[in-house]
């Protein structure tokens, strides 16, 4: 017979092994984009010698550039429901010590690549070799920070339904630290490195080495592997059979829109604060920070008001704030344009940087929201699969929300239309509200 002391024992147990487990779910996106936000400033200023060496004309720089970028969530979508899957079957900790270890190689890579002297240009052949490893380390990177998913799931394991909100409310707040920190790590680490281009790729690989050893040391399996039975079906049907579970197929489609109107303004971000009010790189880095500092504070922000309110207004909350603040962005663009003078005022920076801090705001509601809806209605011996698919289609959001976004830019010198898409996509998420707000929960 367990006696109350085992019991006690065994709770406090548990709880420990959770709670090392959520810190690690932490890292492991913190990191994630941490490498990202890392990589992310100064990766078109790295790779644009190595493709003039090749003698390539601007717009097929441009080209490479963008899919340098875009490669990188390619690997998400196409990974992510594999790597849910997978750790439904073998657990989540051989998985998260897998991604982590991906990201120490991939990083580091990066920071390779980026040896080969540009000054003066390198031959086409050194050229080719760089861009080549630079190539391998987005899609290695791509493929360990496929993830999230999976990291998702984690959340799920540990978590009551009541409580599942607060937990995937973590996630928002480890990208929203992740990107933040990253540009400014960018810009402070290339200094101590006296401006030595490998030093971004060390910096991101030896913070991915340090969190995978803590994931080592204090990770606990939160699923025993062979939850899932073997399956005769192809991926693509798989996945097909997670959009037709109920509402689960609307949600996973409220957040790919969300996040293509999302990606739209992080992809026209740096072009905007250029165009409307001339800033320096220098002066984009602190504008990214101000970005991701505002999605730290909202998801903290989230996690108490989880407890007084459902997900689905949450969810709706967030989807509004959003559509007001990408809505306000488009006005600024326009206000430039039809007056130049206005951008060198305070008062319109001052509407850029609120308009900013509400559609982050919004996003941060939407990212958590989405996820644990998803995941009380899942089957929870398929958490990582599930899980993985939203994700996987995130990550297509953030192929087709960029391309899209940088499209529209240039169409016409007000630069509003990427805003004006937003506006119109995320009018088309909240006519899909209604359709999740009655609907149960699995779990």
């Amino acid at each position: 017979m367990q006696t109350r002391s085992d019991t006690t024992d065994s709770g406090s147990t548990g709880a420990a092994a959770s709670r090392g487990a959520l810190l690690v779910v932490f890292l492991t996106v913190f990191i994630d984009l941490l490498g990202f936000g890392i990589v992310l400033p100064v990766m078109p200023r790295q790779a644009e010698p190595y493709l003039q060496a090749l003698g390539l004309s601007d717009a097929a720089t441009g080209a490479a550039i963008g899919v340098l970028f875009s490669v990188f969530s390619l690997m998400q979508f196409l990974f992510s429901p594999i790597w849910g899957r997978l750790s439904d079957r073998v657990g989540r900790r051989p998985l998260l010590l897998l991604s982590l270890a991906g990201s120490v190689v991939f990083y580091a890579v990066y920071g390779w690549a980026v040896t080969v002297p540009t000054d003066p240009l390198p031959s086409r052949e050194m050229a080719t070799v760089a861009l080549g490893l630079i190539l391998l380390s987005r899609i290695g990177a791509g493929i360990a920070g496929a993830s999230v998913g999976t990291a998702a799931a984690v959340i799920a394991d540990c978590t009551t339904p009541e409580n599942r909100a607060r937990g995937m409310a973590l996630i928002g707040i480890a990208f929203g630290g992740g990107f933040t920190l990253g540009p400014l790590i960018a810009y402070f680490g290339l200094a101590l490195f006296k401006q030595q281009p490998w030093g971004v790729g060390a910096i991101a690989s030896a913070l991915s080495l340090i969190a995978l050893l803590i994931a080592i040391f204090v990770f606990k399996e939160t699923r025993p592997a062979g939850g899932v039975p073997p399956r005769q079906h192809s991926g693509l049907s798989r996945t097909a059979a997670v959009l037709r579970m109920p509402t689960v197929g609307v949600l996973v489609l409220v957040y790919f829109l969300s996040i293509v109107a999302f990606a739209n303004f992080e992809a026209t971000l740096a072009r905007l604060t250029s165009s409307a009010f001339r800033m320096t790189d220098n002066d984009n880095f602190l504008v990214f920070a101000f970005i991701g500092l505002m999605l730290l504070i909202a998801g903290g922000a989230y996690r108490p008001l989880a407890k007084r309110f459902p997900e689905n207004r949450m969810l709706s909350a967030g989807v509004t704030l959003m559509l007001v603040g990408l809505g306000l962005l488009g006005g600024v663009a326009w206000w430039v344009f039809r007056d130049p003078a206005a951008g060198g005022t305070a008062g319109l920076r001052a509407v850029f940087y609120v308009a900013a801090a509400v559609a982050v705001a919004g996003f941060a509601c939407v990212n958590p929201s989405v996820s644990a809806l998803i995941s009380k209605r899942a089957d929870p011996a398929r958490q990582g699969e599930v899980l993985g698919v939203n994700q996987s289609f995130a990550s297509l959001g953030r192929i087709i929300g960029p391309f899209v976004g940088s499209f529209l830019f240039g169409l016409h010198p007000s630069h509003a239309l990427p805003f004006a898409a937003a506006v119109v996509v995320l009018i088309a998420v909240s006519l899909l509200l209604p359709r999740i707000a009655g609907a149960g929960a699995t779990r």
